[in-house]
């Protein structure tokens, strides 16, 4: 049924895992695929026993003193593979292992033959009245003393064996606790083996129904070929491409600028020369005025000589500086460009632009009947897919293993009432033990109780009260049970401890630390013709190395069961479905998308004569020095703002009176003549600067800038038409490298998923732990093993018992004849004679008879 069950998983991750290895990986978007539907399982395969534990710690403690040595693994291994005692080593090693065991139960079967042999000789040697069975107490003086020494160590071993007797209670209690307790443990055990078996098929189905995100997503790229791929190709040309028609286009705006400055040059022109002749004219009168009123008499005053001369020298600074007559026109160069405008060569350029942006369109016009392909080839792949989960055998694999798993289950629940039967009898015999223990025990406190309560020292041995002798009764009675059960509890411990013991050193122990597990991965150990016995009994291969401590671990981990048993060599998951084939069709149709992207073009004929027709404009013609060199100069030699503020401050220096006035009126106008005349001229002129500068820049090396746009766009257009297929190549194999890298990340998934989330075995060491761990180790091994400790101690402890409760019960008992000292000789010390008393004495009353 194992093997079906990891067939059966075998057969749905088939139709998931392939192998895809192409020689470029780009990194594809990350696919989303959820979480693989998983339950939790609720078995805790851990055993906490409380404060009993500090016991089972103190026995370990033990055994590790009675067996010290390591897990004898070589022995193991021969007793399993029928080799023991080919030599005769192997005797000497067990020996050695097991001296500790040897001597302890060596001691154990001595106390069970020697203690009823020394018992019944000490009843037959009291019989006949030896071994204190006289009824005299020889009187010494120290009895007192040596009474309560006898009553203390009583005592103190009677608290011994009540410890030890408590311990095996409390362990054989402890057993049945968890026994009545396993039931839930192993209902949790057979849930959640239950969960595994339902879970696994809605996870592979889970796993195969994420194939539906691969293919929706690599649908949507088939679908947005044109903004992927067209994108793609488009972002790849358009390196050479842009800068071809940006400089295009900068050129034509250079044409429309250079209009503008022509233009300017034109208008500027024209203004300044009519703008100079009236400022000639106007500074002309004004030089004329400005003689006649220094020719008057007022000017011949002493005062007013040397200022009106001063004034008089300057006149000639009254004239225009700039000469703007003979600059040469520009009318021809700009009827030239006025005709390349007539061609919008901008228009050209946005269509060209415009053209090379339907890019990714071309790319969905001629890739619709290959893209229609792939996407059948996706869909038969999934409806493969479909089609094989559909014909594998899963329901009846399912309800065999279910049913196998229930009747299990049914066979546990009926067979659990009888092991708590069994196990009632088991502790109503361990209870009988204990028992007989506490009998013992009650018959020794009782005569500590009576004996201590009712001695009396002044009474003499044959005169002692009741209660004193009951409790020497009780302590003899103690005794007597103590012959006739402790041999039969010391069987029990031997029996127990040897069992107990060697089950935790060589089964619990190992287990824990996973020698066990080494153990039994050793080759040829459980069948001599298999290397691995586990992957020989799973895939009839035993050369594949299986392990159990591997297995145990990974499932320990929780991890997947494919994993755990590497069922990848029990089903070829190739030979069923092969993805990559499918990948490798879905790459050859996209190898195969052929796009051709002739029509677009960038710059048309017209457009590149028109941009030759503007360098041959004749602008790199206009004698751009003479223009700057008249620009350069000022309107005028002065300053005409300067000149009428200091024709004013001479005038202030002259007297009051008409020419003051006079000189005043020509400054005002040599202002006005400025702000209405020279200021638009100087804004002409800034104009004219402008734009001269401007045509100068623009015709430095015209035709060579023309011819360059010109063999950039015919070099972008010729990589269009001719070399675009290498680029359209490249980004094809990119955007179905991404296509398939879709299909790996799915693969990857469904790997990683199937090795740590699929079916996780969990379950399967936890049965194991529950078995071997819990049950066998932390219920039974360590509950008997401080049964036999503690039942083991109170029956070693019952040998000092005994002793001391005969010597003791000679303190307690009455005797019938007791020794007799003469005052005289004692001191009267000791008893007294009977006429001293009134007592009557059968000793000494015979002795005086003898008399």
């Amino acid at each position: 049924m194992a093997a079906e069950l990891c067939l059966l998983l075998l057969l749905f991750c088939g139709s998931t895992i392939s192998e895809v290895q192409p020689i470029y990986k780009p990194p594809p978007g990350t696919l989303d695929f959820g979480f693989v539907p998983a339950k939790t399982y609720d078995t805790g395969a851990y055993h906490e026993p409380g404060p009993i534990g500090i016991l089972f710690k103190i026995v370990h403690a033990f055994l590790y003193l009675v067996q010290p040595n390591s897990f004898p693994q070589d022995l193991i291994r021969k007793l399993a593979q029928q080799k023991f005692g080919n030599t005769q080593g192997d005797y000497q090693k067990a020996i050695y292992y097991e001296i500790g065991f040897i001597v302890s139960a060596a001691l154990g079967l001595l106390f069970i033959l020697l203690l009823p042999l020394v018992g019944l000789c000490f009843c037959m040697c009291r019989c006949c009245d030896n071994c204190g069975g006289e009824m005299h107490q020889r009187q010494k003086k120290n009895a007192d003393c040596q009474r309560s020494c006898f009553a203390t160590f009583l005592f103190v071993a009677s608290l011994i064996i009540s410890v030890g007797v408590l311990c095996a209670y409390a362990a054989n209690q402890h057993l049945t606790n968890q026994v009545r307790g396993a039931k839930k443990l192993v209902n949790s055990n057979f849930k959640d083996l239950k969960i595994f078996l339902n879970d696994t098929p809605a996870q592979i189905d889970y796993l195969v129904s994420q194939y539906n995100t691969t293919k929706d997503k690599a649908l949507s790229d088939l679908n947005n070929v044109g903004p992927l791929l067209g994108s793609r190709v488009q972002e790849q040309l358009g390196k050479e491409v842009r800068p071809a028609l940006d400089a295009a286009l900068t050129m034509a705006g250079a044409i429309r600028e250079t209009k503008e400055a022509l233009e300017n040059v034109s208008v500027s022109v024209e203004v300044l020369q009519e703008g100079t002749e009236r400022l000639h004219a106007n500074l002309t009168d004004v030089k004329v005025h400005l003689s006649n009123t220094l020719n008057d008499s007022a000017c011949s005053a002493a005062q007013a000589a040397s200022t009106c001369n001063i004034i008089r020298n300057s006149l000639n600074q009254l004239n225009i500086n700039a000469n703007f007559s003979g600059l040469p026109g520009v009318s021809s160069q700009l009827a030239k460009v006025n005709d390349v405008l007539k061609i919008d060569l901008s228009s050209l350029v946005q269509k060209g632009y415009a053209a090379f942006n339907d890019t990714p369109d071309l790319v969905v016009n001629q890739t619709r009947n290959i893209l229609s392909d792939i996407k059948n080839v996706l869909e038969s792949i999934g409806s493969n897919i479909t089609t094989f989960t559909k014909t594998l055998p899963v329901q009846k694999i399912l309800a065999d293993l279910t049913i196998y798993l229930t009747q299990s289950e049914a066979y546990v629940q009926d067979y659990f009432p009888v092991v708590e039967q069994y196990d009632f009898y088991r502790w109503l015999g361990c209870l009988i033990l204990c028992c007989m223990v506490v009998l013992i025990l009650v018959f020794y406190y009782l005569g500590l109780l009576c004996g201590t309560c009712g001695y009396d020292k002044h009474a003499s041995p044959t005169t002692r009260g009741c209660i004193s002798n009951t409790g020497g009764n009780f302590l003899m009675a103690g005794v007597g049970f103590s012959f006739l059960f402790s041999w039969v509890l010391m069987i029990v411990v031997a029996l127990t401890f040897v069992t107990g013991g060697n089950v935790e050193k060589l089964v619990c122990e190992p287990f824990e630390d996973k020698t066990l597990f080494k153990v039994l991965d050793t080759p040829y150990l459980l069948n001599q013709h298999w290397k691995n016995y586990l992957s020989g009994i799973l895939f009839k291969n035993p050369n594949i190395n299986l392990t159990f401590e591997k297995v145990y671990s990974d499932c320990k981990e929780n991890k997947g069961i494919y994993t755990s048993l590497h069922l990848e060599h029990l089903f070829n998951i190739n030979e069923f479905l092969n993805i990559s084939m499918y990948t490798e069709d879905v790459a050859l149709k996209i190898e195969h998308i052929q796009i051709n992207l002739s029509k677009i073009i960038l710059l048309d004929e017209i457009g590149k004569e028109n941009l030759l027709n503007f360098s041959s404009s004749g602008i790199e013609g206009i004698n751009f020095a003479a223009y700057l060199t008249e620009i350069n100069k000022s309107v005028t030699k002065v300053d005409l703002l300067s000149f009428a503020n200091d024709l004013e401050a001479r005038a202030d220096q002259l007297p009051k009176g008409a020419l003051e006035n006079a000189l005043k009126g020509h400054a005002n106008n040599i202002r006005m003549i400025h702000n209405q005349q020279v200021v638009p001229l100087e804004q002409a002129m800034s104009t004219l600067n402008q734009s001269i500068r401007l045509l100068k820049r623009t015709s430095s090396e015209l035709m060579v800038k023309v011819k360059n746009v010109i063999s950039a766009v015919n070099a972008a257009q010729f990589l269009i038409n001719n070399n675009a297929s290498q680029v359209i190549v490249q980004e094809t194999k990119k955007y179905m490298d991404t296509i398939v890298g879709y299909f790996e990340q799915y693969i990857e998934w469904v790997k990683e998923s199937i090795a740590m989330e699929v079916a996780a075995c969990k379950p399967i060491a936890n049965v194991i732990d529950t078995a071997v761990d819990i049950f066998l180790c932390s219920y039974i091994t360590d509950s008997v093993n401080t049964f036999w400790f503690g039942l083991g101690g109170s029956s070693i402890f019952l040998i000092p018992a005994i002793i001391f409760a005969v010597k003791l019960s000679k303190y307690y008992r009455r005797m019938d004849t007791e020794d007799v000292y003469d005052d005289t000789e004692n001191g009267n010390n000791g008893y007294h004679k009977e006429h001293l008393y009134g007592i009557h004495n059968p000793v000494f009353t015979s002795s005086v008879e003898q008399w």
